[in-house]
C-alpha cells in the first residue's frame, strides 16, 4: 500500500493535485477548525454566540458543497466536518453560559445563598408593592 501511495506520489496526477484549489483551498480553511479548537479552552464570555453560528453554518454550506462538486473534495469535506463539529462545541458552551446557568456557577450566584443584594433589593421591592 505504501508503495503504491510513493508511486502515485511521484506521478504527473499528484503533482496536479498538490498545485490545486482542491488541495489548497481546504488546506487554507483549516485555520478555521484549529482556532475553534483552540478556543474551546478559553473563557465562555469570549465567545461570540453570533459569530460561532454563522461559522456553523458557513461550514455545513461548504460540507455540502464538497460533497456535491465532481470530483468530491473529502478533503474540503473533512475540514468543514471538523469546524461544524468545532463550532457546534462552542455553541453549546455559549447556550450554557448564558442561557442555562454557567455564568452563575461561575460566579457562584446559585444555591441557597439568597442574601445577595440584587437579592435583597427584589424581596423589599416586593414587600413595599403589598
Amino acid at each position: 500500500m505504501a508503495s503504491t501511495f510513493f508511486t502515485w506520489l511521484r506521478s504527473p496526477a499528484a503533482r496536479d493535485y498538490f498545485f490545486s484549489t482542491h488541495f489548497w483551498g481546504p488546506v487554507a480553511n483549516l485555520g478555521l477548525p484549529l482556532a475553534a479548537i483552540a478556543d474551546v479552552t478559553k473563557d465562555e464570555e469570549l465567545i461570540s454566540g453570533t459569530m460561532t453560528t454563522t461559522l456553523a453554518f458557513y461550514s455545513m454550506v461548504f460540507m455540502r458543497f464538497a460533497w456535491r462538486v465532481h470530483p468530491r473534495n473529502y478533503l474540503l469535506f473533512a475540514c468543514h466536518a471538523a469546524n461544524t463539529t468545532a463550532q457546534s462545541v462552542q455553541e453549546a458552551r455559549f447556550v450554557k453560559y448564558w442561557y442555562f446557568g454557567g455564568r452563575e456557577e461561575k460566579y457562584g450566584l446559585t444555591g441557597n445563598n439568597t442574601n445577595r443584594p440584587v437579592t435583597e433589593a427584589i424581596e423589599a421591592a416586593k414587600q413595599e408593592s403589598k
